[in-house]
């Protein structure tokens, strides 16, 4: 049953048996009485600690005692311990903070599988595990995004010996159905971008479209959420425009004129901007307006207030870093960078947007909880802190590393 749900979740079938695997996880037994039976595998217990936690389950590491076991596990190639192993290794990644014996399991199934992976011949009875292996080792399960997974899953299968080639087919099917919708998504967005012509008459910013929209899949890659995807990419295109014209191309002057314009939300205010500039504001103000227009049909609430704060403070803060960056300021100490970084990186903006393009909760036509909940949102709740400082360290991480290499 474990390798079930994992076959279907790797194969982007999630959200066709959502209830199923819901109803099949209920009746496992609970892990932290399921590791002390003598007859359980690590493959299993791994297994079933990964996908506990993975769906939201509570699980206690108390892989803690057959953890210990992995030690014995004779090197020798058996297929069997290469799956205790990998097992082990993608479940560790799950580790809260201040789970030890999770960060040691990682450690030292790493290193293993890293080993083994040099020892293997060409065997053909070690192909679809030495693919798997590898595989892993790149990104880790948990951090992967379901459509490429899927991509990646159907056709490792085919090299699977038992392969459930009922659910196989199935996983094709359902993938190129899902395809076909983000074809359409992407045709649709593609032609929004285009009319708008912003990458044509803004030739310095970074015309990444797809990139953006591939930000959205991740985020949500089921069939039926065509309008989110879409209007989630036109927030992000927006903001890598926007971020050039902060980083590269504006004067300070300029983009003090477009912070406060932006901050006004008042078409009047285009006037005093440079031609370039106008053609950001005009296009940035027409497509947010649009996307509060339909939230208000649909619940009666005016968000544009809430939206034109967002992106106002968002620019403040590119405002602050393109001080910095022309010394205008002293540059500041790392508390207050990231005081300042957490929101330049877009994470609020992408959060609260992405809220109201999924028509918020269940509660949304009730005024006095749609009212408490925008104020929480608004007023940067630590549920839109948070998941920005994890997006801004990770983002620095990446572009240090890039710019360490030159």
């Amino acid at each position: 049953m474990l390798e079930l749900i994992d076959d279907i979740q790797r194969s982007g079938l999630t959200h066709r048996f959502e209830t199923d695997i819901q109803k099949a996880l209920e009746k496992i037994v609970c892990f932290d009485k399921c590791y002390t039976m003598k007859n359980n595998s690590l493959h299993e217990v791994g297994l079933h600690f990964r996908l506990l936690r993975q769906n939201d389950c509570v699980v206690s590491q108390g892989i803690i005692i057959l953890y210990s076991l992995s030690y014995s596990i004779k090197k020798s190639m058996i297929m069997e311990d290469l799956k205790d192993i990998l097992s082990l290794y993608e479940a560790s990644h799950l580790a809260y903070e201040g789970e030890d014996i999770l960060d040691k399991a990682k450690t030292h199934t790493t290193k293993y599988l890293k080993n083994i992976l040099l020892e293997m011949d060409s065997s053909d009875n070690y192909e679809f595990m030495k693919e798997l292996i590898r595989h892993s080792l790149e990104i880790p399960l948990h951090r992967r995004m379901v459509m490429l997974e899927a991509r990646w899953y159907i056709e490792s299968c085919k090299k699977k010996e038992g392969t459930n080639m009922t659910l196989l087919e199935l996983a094709k099917l359902e993938f190129n159905m899902a395809q076909s919708v983000l074809q359409q998504d992407l045709k649709s967005v593609s032609w929004w971008w285009n009319n708008l012509g912003l990458a044509k008459e803004l030739s310095f910013s970074r015309d990444r479209l797809v990139e953006c929209f591939f930000v959205a899949v991740s985020l949500m890659y089921e069939p039926q959420f065509s309008s989110y995807r879409q209007g989630l990419t036109k927030v992000a295109s927006f903001i890598t425009t926007i971020d050039d014209i902060y980083d590269i191309y504006g004067t300070m002057s300029e983009l003090e004129l477009f912070t406060d314009a932006v901050e006004r939300w008042d078409i009047d205010v285009v006037q005093s901007l440079p031609n370039y500039m106008k053609i950001c504001f005009l296009a940035l103000y027409n497509t947010i307006n649009e996307m509060a227009y339909g939230f208000l049909r649909k619940h009666e609430h005016n968000i544009i207030p809430n939206l034109a704060k967002l992106w106002a403070d968002m620019l403040k803060a590119f405002l602050k870093e393109a001080k910095w960056s022309h010394k205008e300021i002293d540059p500041p100490t790392f508390s207050e960078y990231l005081e300042n970084a957490w929101r330049s990186v877009s994470g609020t903006v992408i959060l609260v947007h992405t809220y109201y393009l999924l028509d918020g909760d269940e509660n949304m036509n009730d005024f006095d909880s749609t009212k408490k909940t925008l104020l929480q949102l608004m007023t940067y709740d630590k549920i839109l802190r948070w998941p920005s400082i994890i997006f801004r360290l990770c983002n620095d991480l990446a572009t240090s590393s890039v710019r360490s290499s030159y």
